[in-house]
């Protein structure tokens, strides 16, 4: 594997020189609440592009499957990315969030604080109060939805996983309403995980705990990896940085142990993907640390992405869709009922990669993550699309660094985390399909915020 640092290319090393500036550059404006978000865009490309190569041997997998001037050209998508990206975000930043520059990161204020400050605390257990009642709403439509298998909605590991929220992929009706408690299960879930992290009430921290044991479960034993990242991590890093006493070394040791059983916990569910339930695997006792942990994690491969759309874009099978596919994922929220020529998300790119199929309702046999610059790519051609990508992911680095900056306010601490998790799965497709969390929760912060205000008054 280490082979390959001796056969990437020039435009390779440009990139990791860009990527380390970038970092550079956000650990000296961390305070001005545009370096954590930043940095964790920076870090989300490396994983995806940079750190892909190395882990899938670019020499004997890349370099047998494409060209080298294709290559080349998919390099140069990620330097103009990095290029765009690093220029244009302290611009939007320093434009967009004047009126909040004179605050200082709360993030970084609360990991000095160790999260003792009395207001926050209150804000927590409001907050808490909230995430409950949604709570027991999730509840409700679980019962109508699972009906006699709502006792494995709460506990899976007793028996069985009970599936998913939704049923099919391309639907309305009842569909959008489960979408919805997709999204806000997860939402209660990773808020409940950074409450137990950081409340100093004994009475909520437990409720927290409770909560998470009934609320976790679901995502844990089900099969989509991106979905544990985004209720674990938060409240993970949340206890790490903002309670956990100790030096630097220790939290850094921490964080390794828990990277180490997830990625064992990941490779176990690629493992027996096919072989029934992970309930059910676990029970038979198939599941072991040291051969999941050697399990090749599937997946990581955003840069062959970018080579195929690269490589079809340039020799004529894909065409550019002058940003449809963007507005696909805009649209996405709209019921289908509501509109039933709603445009779809990625099918002509899948059929263009040959995986059409007049056999399935959708037309496709599987649709592909583009990856967040492959994504920009499709929509705009080559060049333009790694550009447009990255004033894209300049404008969320914003909005995070506006939540940040935002003191006070009830919950966006929790959200900052979530918005920050959700960014390493927009590597993969920047899409309101990762963010509908975020969004969810952003509003009704927003309102919950907006009301108590007025109350002030």
């Amino acid at each position: 594997m280490l082979n390959t640092l001796f056969v990437l290319p020039l435009e390779y090393w440009v990139a990791c020189i860009l990527l380390v500036a970038g970092f550079f550059w956000s650990a000296v404006n961390v305070k001005n609440g545009i370096g954590v978000p930043m940095a964790v865009v920076l870090a989300t490309v490396s994983v995806w592009y940079m750190v892909d190569v190395i882990y899938n041997d670019y020499e004997t997998t890349y370099m047998q499957m494409f060209p080298i001037e294709i290559l080349a050209v998919a390099w140069w998508q990620v330097i103009i990315f990095l290029l765009v990206f690093l220029f244009f975000a302290p611009i939007f930043h320093f434009q967009i969030n004047r009126r909040y520059l004179t605050s200082r990161s709360q993030i970084i204020k609360y990991f000095k604080t160790q999260s003792n400050d009395p207001e926050f605390q209150l804000n927590l257990t409001v907050l808490f109060r909230l995430v409950l009642s949604v709570w027991w709403g999730l509840l409700v439509v679980a019962i109508f939805r699972y009906q006699e298998n709502v006792f494995f909605f709460l506990f899976p590991y007793l028996g069985k996983h009970p599936g998913p929220w939704l049923i099919s992929g391309v639907g309305g009706g009842i569909q959008s309403l489960f979408a919805l408690a997709t999204n806000l299960h997860m939402l209660v879930g990773s808020v409940f995980g950074v409450i137990a992290a950081l409340s100093r009430d004994k009475r909520v921290r437990r409720l927290a705990l409770l909560g998470i044991l009934l609320s976790w479960p679901l995502y844990f034993f089900d099969r989509t990896r991106s979905y544990i990242l985004l209720i674990v991590i938060p409240g993970v890093l949340a206890w790490v940085f903002l309670r956990l006493r100790g030096g630097l070394l220790k939290k850094l040791v921490v964080l390794a142990l828990v990277y180490m059983f997830i990625n064992a916990w990941f490779g176990f569910i690629i493992a027996t993907r096919v072989d029934g339930t992970i309930t059910n695997a676990i029970l038979d006792g198939k599941f072991s640390l040291m051969q999941a942990s050697e399990e090749h994690h599937q997946g990581l491969n955003m840069f062959e992405e970018l080579s195929w759309i690269v490589k079809i874009t340039e020799n004529g099978t894909f065409h550019p869709e002058i940003g449809e596919n963007y507005f696909a994922n805009l649209v996405n929220v709209i019921p289908r009922n509501f509109w039933p020529s709603k445009p779809t998300i990625g099918l002509d790119y899948a059929i263009a990669r040959g995986l059409g199929d007049s056999g399935n309702d959708a037309g496709v046999a599987a649709t592909l993550s583009e990856g967040l610059i492959g994504q920009g790519v499709v929509n705009f051609g080559v060049y333009w699309g790694s550009a447009f990508a990255a004033l894209l992911m300049s404008l969320w680095v914003c909005l995070l660094a506006r939540i940040d900056l935002m003191r006070g306010k009830i919950g966006y601490l929790p959200l900052f985390g979530l918005g920050l998790i959700l960014t390493f799965n927009l590597g993969r497709d920047i899409t309101f399909l990762s963010l509908y969390p975020f969004v969810f929760g952003y509003i009704i912060l927003w309102w919950v915020n907006k009301r108590r205000k007025r109350k002030m008054l």
